[in-house]
């Protein structure tokens, strides 16, 4: 019988997984719906948890960066995690606009923003160039996942932040570059959603492959709805954004259709997943991105009944929050039993 398998610490950087910032994601999107129901207690500890969480695992991927740089690369410039380091960019951006929401740190928010830019310009490139240049490629059955949809939510968390900041610094040039990185969001994800949906359906799908970064598919028009919904709440600070806010809350309510479409799918996957074919749930870093769509949703709702004035829609923010904050405690449960299962 052989001994157990044991990694050390070191072990463990050189193969973190890219998608952990979506913990980040989670948390900090959960804050900021705790915060819109004047939930302060639980809006500041979910902040301090994803603030922690940023700053440990900025240093992970620096160390992992000078420790394991070819894995690194290699995993950037792969079909199926590459596109998963875009949980950096989107993580930067929430955790900027959670700093001007619940803190009023509008200096740091810019900071991040600006931040986010390089990530965004850098992990895009860098994978989208290996994807399309670089060989023998997967086929589309094996070469596509849920994280491609990061495209859309990197991009768009751009324009969430970068609209909080518009709205208190008003710029032209900024209100038009907020609003090109807008469509270019939904035109990735036109895309993306175009070769997901192909797998999907004309390929078999497997239990064991249809994982959560699938949520992504509807996080990723919830956070264009949030988006939008910024756009629209910035409208005062931007003559060129109030032009075009009948065009802009049209987008809005179309992403917000798609993503609760959406929603009774992935509920179904995950169904069919464990309850149906008896996929054992245990914790990976990736059910972080289950959570993320669920208190995006809620969030992006709230801004969304504001912007285009529909109080119709009051009590569903709050109850999406509730089921966001059951999935967050879930997956916070599940880490910190993996970190004592392997400490013993």
């Amino acid at each position: 019988m052989s001994a157990p398998e044991h990694h050390t610490v070191t072990d463990n950087v050189r193969s973190l997984f890219p998608g952990y910032f979506a913990m980040v994601m989670a948390t900090g999107i959960v804050a900021v719906g705790a915060s819109q129901q004047d939930l302060t207690w639980l809006a500041d500890g979910l902040y301090l948890v994803a603030a922690i969480t940023y700053v440990v695992l900025a240093v992970l991927l620096t160390w992992r960066l000078l420790i394991a740089s070819k894995l690194l690369a290699a995993d950037i410039t792969s079909h199926t995690k590459g596109f998963a380091f875009l949980t950096t960019v989107a993580a930067t951006n929430v955790l900027g606009s959670a700093s001007g929401v619940i803190h009023n740190q509008w200096a740091l928010a810019w900071g991040l923003w600006w931040f986010s830019l390089a990530l965004w310009a850098f992990f895009v490139y860098a994978t989208l160039f290996a994807v399309v240049l670089k060989g023998p490629k997967p086929g589309l059955e094996k070469g596509i996942n849920g994280t491609w949809f990061l495209l859309t939510v990197a991009t768009e968390s751009v324009v969430v932040l970068g609209a909080l900041l518009l709205a208190r610094h008003s710029d032209d040039l900024l209100a038009f570059a907020l609003i090109a990185a807008f469509a270019l969001g939904l035109v990735l994800y036109l895309i993306v959603m175009t070769m997901v949906f192909l797998r999907w359906t004309f390929a078999e799908l497997e239990p064991t492959e249809a994982d959560p970064p699938a949520w992504i598919a509807a996080g990723a028009v919830a956070i264009t709805v949030l988006a939008g919904s910024n756009l629209l709440a910035a409208r005062g600070a931007s003559a060129r954004i109030d032009r075009l806010a009948p065009f802009i809350e049209g987008i809005v309510v179309l992403a917000w259709a798609t993503a609760t479409f959406w929603f009774p799918l992935m509920v179904a996957i995950g169904v069919w997943r464990h309850l149906i074919n008896r996929v054992p749930l245990r914790y990976h870093p990736s059910y972080w991105a289950l959570v993320f769509p669920l208190g995006m949703y809620g969030v992006a709702t709230y801004r969304m009944r504001a912007a285009i004035e529909l109080d119709a829609l009051d009590w569903l923010p709050k109850a999406t929050l509730a089921v966001a904050l059951f999935a967050w405690a879930a997956a916070f449960v599940g880490l910190l039993g993996q970190g004592l299962r392997h400490r013993r």
